[in-house]
């Protein structure tokens, strides 16, 4: 029975824990310094939106054409999760267009005859007539939104079911992490959820990861409908627009910001204000037409989203003798391609199983 410690707490830690627990014959203690109800912005799964818009190019989309049948099921299943089905709109700006579509959020998202489109249920292009001023073209279709103050502490609750054990830690070095199991033994296999932290945990100092800070503003005001963003903004090229509304009374999330390299963990006030003009803008119905004086705050917030040049780093290694599985380097799409990450971590976990067993015969 491998004994297994998972780093970090985060969406990808707890969905890597729940999907080696329903394997069976795994002991897991997931060991983290936040766990879901604390805000911090080292903590970056509890400022996520979160939703489902596909942002790999189509050699990279297994994670999230992996993940994506997993949240429709639960949010049509498994109400008590924290999810909702809600429908997409990606725009392309006439100007983003002109410009070559660099978008800050996104490789694969404003591509037109988009990879997605197969995947992505109700898939439809926007026809010209019902696109907004300025807009080059888009596309519709269904997604989910999160909950994500509901869904972390349901995926705890599903780990727990399953038997993982949790316990709070500061690791300086990922070696520290070998002797933390709730068993008492040496851990055989440790899994690096660690995110944006990756950059400063010692053995691993990855320095291809840094921080994309996002601020959003929360508020209680309804986006009925449909969840728009759009390819850029007018206000610089590390801000950006989306609108959705998280399920269960968990009020509306206006972004953002995509501002690479930044660790400020404070609101920006006069970003703020641009964010929710920019939402009145592309979605009036928030405010019936009155404009962001209308808006009701809930809280302005800021999170560090995990980017890594060259991607995600899903791959194993030994270092200082134990196995060590790394998960992170999600940048925006932690949720949407975590069970595909997961799946991914219990290919190479069930790897390593079998290596060691083959090296113990000889």
């Amino acid at each position: 029975m491998p004994t297994i410690v998972v780093l970090g707490a985060g969406v990808n830690g707890l969905t890597c824990a729940l999907q080696l627990a329903k394997q069976g014959g795994n002991e897991i203690t997931v060991v983290a310094k936040h766990m879901p109800g604390d805000y911090d912005v080292e903590y970056t799964s509890p400022w996520a939106g979160a939703n489902v818009l596909p942002m790999a190019l189509d050699k990279d989309s297994r994670w999230e054409r992996r993940t994506w049948p997993e949240l429709r099921r639960l949010a049509k299943e498994v109400p008590e999760a924290g999810l909702h089905v809600q429908t997409a709109r990606v725009l392309r700006r006439e100007k983003d267009v002109a410009a070559g579509l660099k978008a800050a959020l996104a490789d694969g998202l404003y591509q037109f005859d988009p990879w997605y489109k197969d995947v992505m249920d109700n898939f439809r292009e926007i026809p010209a007539d019902e696109l907004p001023k300025g807009m080059h073209s888009g596309c519709e279709f269904m997604s989910v939104c999160i909950n994500t103050a509901i869904y972390l502490p349901w995926l705890v609750g599903q780990c727990a079911k399953y038997g993982v054990q949790f316990k709070r830690g500061i690791l300086k070095h990922i070696s520290e992490a070998y002797n933390l199991s709730h068993t008492g033994k040496k851990a055989d296999i440790v899994i690096n959820a660690s995110g944006v932290l990756a950059c400063r945990l010692g053995g691993v100092m990855d320095k291809a990861v840094y921080p994309a800070r996002g601020q959003v503003v929360v508020v209680r005001n309804e986006a009925k409908g449909f969840m728009p963003t759009s390819s850029g903004s007018d206000d610089g090229d590390d801000e950006i627009m989306y609108v959705m509304q998280r399920a269960l009374g968990g009020g509306t999330v206006l972004g953002g910001t995509y501002a690479k390299h930044n660790w400020d963990p404070n609101p920006d006030p006069n970003i703020a204000v641009r964010i929710m003009k920019r939402a009145v803008e592309a979605h009036p119905e928030l405010t019936d037409g009155k404009g962001i004086e209308a808006l009701s705050i809930i809280r302005h917030g800021v999170g560090l989203r995990p980017a890594r040049e060259g991607g995600v780093r899903i791959e194993k290694e030994k270092i200082d003798g134990t196995w060590v599985v790394h998960n992170y380097g999600h940048a925006g799409w932690g949720y949407q391609g975590s069970y595909g990450c997961a799946e991914k971590v219990v290919e190479l976990v069930d790897e390593i199983v079998k290596q060691e067993k083959r090296q113990s015969k000889l």
